[in-house]
């Protein structure tokens, strides 16, 4: 039979929710501020203070940065390279976790040592911006890429869980006939698809969200990404990037910071339901044997 709870349990549940809502609040609210910012009329932000809903509902924002190409040409960029990229570094890591998991591999750990030294240690920025300009991929999007092709941390861990795949499945498959890539193809990828999908997020969000590659590397704006075209608003609000007949000063500048906040965070958020599902599993099977 369960107990009633104590008095000093009921306290410590009351104290630990009231602490778990603060921090959620103080999590959320700067979304909220960003969200109403970017919909409330620019004279009402420009009168200051911190605005939660909307008091004027405007659209005035969104229609100044969408009054030009630049915008939307970034997203374009970011989402080929976001897709493709995500495609690379799914295939590349899982062609040499693979491998890296089956015991029988010989040089197997002088390989994982040179996995884990790449953890540790880098070459720096330097050699690795004249690697990338050795290999001609200055001002291109493949730069963007191929340079972090895999992540160390995630192929270990994707190792550990290729580990815990029965090597009867891949004994049966090589009695059929079956080579180590069609094992690979028909066999260990359907098997991980949580642990795929958790680093398909990976992967997405960290290609999604990066700037200072495209910075080093492109010199064409108009293969700029949207977190930079993103970070040179911020840095210069007052840059006009719009196209139409609205004055400069019609348009309230942090209005227009928010509006691209929005614009570009939506689309990375909305693929995160689809693969939330998996993440918890793919982690926790993929870390759990060493």
């Amino acid at each position: 039979m369960i107990q009633d709870k104590t008095w000093s349990n009921r306290l410590f549940d009351t104290v630990n929710y009231a602490l778990l809502i603060l921090i959620a609040l103080v999590c959320i609210l700067p979304f909220i501020y960003v969200l109403a910012v970017s919909f409330t009329a620019p004279h009402i932000v420009a009168e200051g203070g911190f605005i939660l809903f909307p008091k004027q509902f405007s659209l005035a924002a969104y229609e100044y940065i969408f009054s030009t190409s630049t915008l939307v040409r970034s997203l374009g960029v970011s989402i080929y390279v976001t897709v493709l990229g995500t495609l690379i570094n799914l295939v590349l890591t899982s062609l040499l976790a693979y491998p890296l998991s089956r015991r029988n591999l010989r040089g197997r750990k002088w390989m994982m040592l040179g996995v884990l030294f790449t953890m540790l240690f880098s070459g720096g920025l330097i050699p690795t911006y004249y690697v990338v300009k050795s290999l001609h991929m200055i001002d291109t999007l493949w730069s963007l890429m191929i340079p972090t092709a895999i992540s160390a941390f995630n192929l270990i861990v994707l190792k550990n869980f290729f580990q815990q795949i029965p090597d009867g499945l891949e004994d049966s498959a090589k009695i059929d006939g079956c080579n180590d890539i069609g094992i690979w193809f028909r066999i260990v990828l359907p098997l991980s698809l949580p642990a795929m999908a958790t680093f398909a997020l990976f992967y997405a969000v960290d290609h999604w969200n990066r700037y200072f590659q495209a910075i080093m590397y492109i010199n064409d704006n108009t293969k700029w990404p949207v977190q930079v075209l993103l970070r040179e608003i911020v840095i210069n609000a007052n840059s006009r990037i719009g196209d139409t007949g609205i004055e400069e000063m019609l348009i309230q500048p942090l209005t227009i910071k928010m509006a691209v906040i929005v614009f570009a965070t939506l689309p990375i958020i909305a693929i995160y339901p689809f693969l939330q599902k998996h993440f918890a599993k793919g982690v926790m099977l993929g870390s759990v044997k060493g």
